[in-house]
């Protein structure tokens, strides 16, 4: 079902949001994903996600869709039923590959979020920066990770430490930043 019978207006700049396909045991993340998605379609900037229906996934585009906000989700044929396609989404785009998944999310955003998640949100927020480096993004695209309670705190740690033993360049290290302030995720969009 699409939603674009709202007369939505189409965005400019867009976000594109790594996430859990669970839920996570915290659910002061539900309170942060809510205040984002409200945000989101507040300034009309689009979410650009995995298009999934289920965990922090489904949260976000209901939080944005809920707030008349404009989705696109992008979703591997394989993964359709396991990461239950979200069923309301503005734009559903199904590829064949998780590379096309990622890749089709990078073109779109402008900005990168990362909200609670697992692996492959470690993995896409890795692969989203070493793009940023090695300037596959058409432009700068910088990835902020976002929590309440800390949950990125020791992930830093651990780039700062690597960064710290020569392994990751200062400059490197910059394309990745914490907050916990949906605000300054806003903020970011004035300069892109």
């Amino acid at each position: 079902m699409s939603n674009s019978q709202n007369n939505k207006i189409y965005p400019k700049k867009w976000l594109g949001v790594f996430c859990g396909a669970y839920e996570g045991k915290d659910d002061t993340v539900h309170d942060l994903v809510e205040e984002l998605g409200k945000a989101l379609a507040r300034n009309q900037i689009g979410l650009v996600y995995g298009g999934g229906g289920i965990g922090v996934m489904g949260l976000i585009a209901d939080a944005v869709l809920e707030n008349n906000g404009w989705v696109m989700g992008v979703v591997p044929k394989n993964l359709l039923e396991t990461e239950m396609a979200h069923a309301s989404l503005d734009e559903l785009v199904i590829v064949e590959t998780m590379h096309e998944r990622k890749r089709t999310m990078y073109e779109r955003a402008d900005i990168f979020c990362a909200l609670p998640g697992g692996l492959g949100t470690l993995e896409e927020i890795f692969e989203a920066t070493t793009w940023t480096k090695l300037k596959l993004h058409e432009k700068y695209k910088e990835v902020i990770l976002l929590d309440n309670n800390g949950f990125w705190g020791e992930f830093i740690d651990l780039l700062d430490q690597i960064t710290a033993s020569g392994f990751i360049k200062p400059k490197d290290r910059a394309i990745i930043s914490r907050t916990d302030s949906v605000s300054t995720i806003i903020s970011k969009f004035e300069n892109c």
